[in-house]
């Protein structure tokens, strides 16, 4: 690594905008007391783009008396890391050419020409204007689509010096170029487009839930009492099931003394009924399941539950969830009503929360064994 020193001609002072400081005393307050040195990369990384995008000494001091810190020890910092400039760059873009293998081969030599024609012959000098400066660095991370550079946050890829020609053109001239790669592809399939993983069902966005609600849609919808009876008993059987394949994992062996019939041989998941189970919510209204405003006298550990952790039982406990009971008296107005206020939608029919509670609450752990043949978590 060469070694990198401090522009000869530095500002006098260095102090964050009222923003920015209100943005790095809730940076700092993130970390235990006596551990405020951690945040030195985040605030160097954003008093360098208040300061036009190079490091200078007053901030290097600035920042280390925000953390309490030796000045060294920042200098060491920003000195270290690349990713620091320590020399004023271009105001309107440093340009960083991927200089790595794949880009070397893929024409990253020419890359750099255009550069050294357009801005500077020599790398971290800027333009006869003041607009643009650059410099070679090493892997960008997006081999399959060399060459790359980076400017900022935004990264070109596919590129040809024509392409940098571009886009070196349109950023003096106020545009803001394209991003990405620039050859017509999306991301890094194959230039002829992709090959694999067509179907966009498979990129449905939001929760499993909603990939199979999504899904199941073209079926018909179901209306009416009847049919919430229906929706109701197809939730329970569809996560039944859903939770008989998963308990299909082989068991521990147990002690001769306590080895009882065989346990019963999961059924395989029937994706069918849960996609109904879980399209069915959408035709209901939902309805809130019975809650306590306090602390009952008597818990049931709901993490007994396979899909319930510590932190969704805490979400359970503030709701006024507490019991097996409770959970396994939910219908699909009641697993709707829950499923809205978790972070992790559709969780409670694909983990088969109702039937679990219901065997739970039946004959605690006894009667989980005897219908999932596994221990409860």
């Amino acid at each position: 690594m060469s070694f990198r020193r401090l522009y000869p001609e530095q500002p006098d002072s260095f102090a964050f905008t009222p923003e920015n400081l209100a943005w790095a005393k809730e940076r700092i307050a993130l970390y235990p007391q006596g551990r405020q040195a951690s945040a030195v990369i985040p605030l160097l990384w954003r008093a360098q783009e208040q300061n036009g995008g190079w490091t200078t000494e007053p901030m290097i001091r600035y920042v280390a008396d925000m953390l309490g810190m030796k000045h060294i020890r920042v200098l060491e910092i920003a000195t270290f890391y690349t990713m620091f400039q320590l020399a004023p760059v271009g105001k309107k873009a440093h340009i960083q050419v991927c200089g790595t293998t794949p880009c070397m081969l893929r024409g990253a030599p020419d890359l750099i020409k255009v550069c050294r024609r357009k801005i500077a012959q020599k790398a971290h000098t800027l333009s006869d204007n003041g607009d643009f400066s650059w410099e070679e660095v090493e892997c960008l991370g997006a081999c399959a689509n060399a060459p790359m550079i980076q400017i900022g946050e935004a990264v070109y890829e596919d590129l040809t010096p024509e392409d940098l020609e571009g886009i070196i053109d349109d950023i003096a001239a106020g545009r803001a170029p394209k991003a990405g790669p620039q050859n017509g592809r999306r991301s890094s399939e194959p230039l002829g487009g992709a090959t694999t993983l067509t179907d966009e069902s498979l990129f449905a966005r939001g929760s499993d839930a909603e990939a199979l609600i999504e899904a199941a849609r073209s079926g018909k919808a179901a209306a009416g009492p009847r049919a919430e009876k229906a929706d109701k008993t197809a939730a329970r059987s569809a996560a039944a099931k859903a939770q008989g394949a998963r308990s299909a994992k082989p068991e521990k062996k147990k002690r001769a003394e306590k080895t009882t019939a065989p346990a019963p041989r999961a059924e395989p998941v029937d994706e069918a009924a849960r996609a109904a189970a879980l399209a069915g919510l959408e035709n209901i209204e939902e309805a809130a399941p019975k809650l306590y405003d306090t602390k009952p006298g008597q818990v049931d550990d709901l993490k007994m539950i396979s899909g319930i952790g510590p932190k969704i039982e805490a979400i359970l406990h503030d709701m006024g969830i507490w019991l097996f009971s409770q959970i396994a008296s939910w219908g699909p107005a009641e697993i709707k009503w829950v499923d809205a206020r978790l972070k992790f939608k559709g969780r409670i029919i694909r983990e088969d929360w109702v039937a679990q509670a219901d065997a739970l609450a039946a004959g605690g752990r006894e009667e989980y064994v005897k219908r999932f043949g596994k221990e409860p978590r």
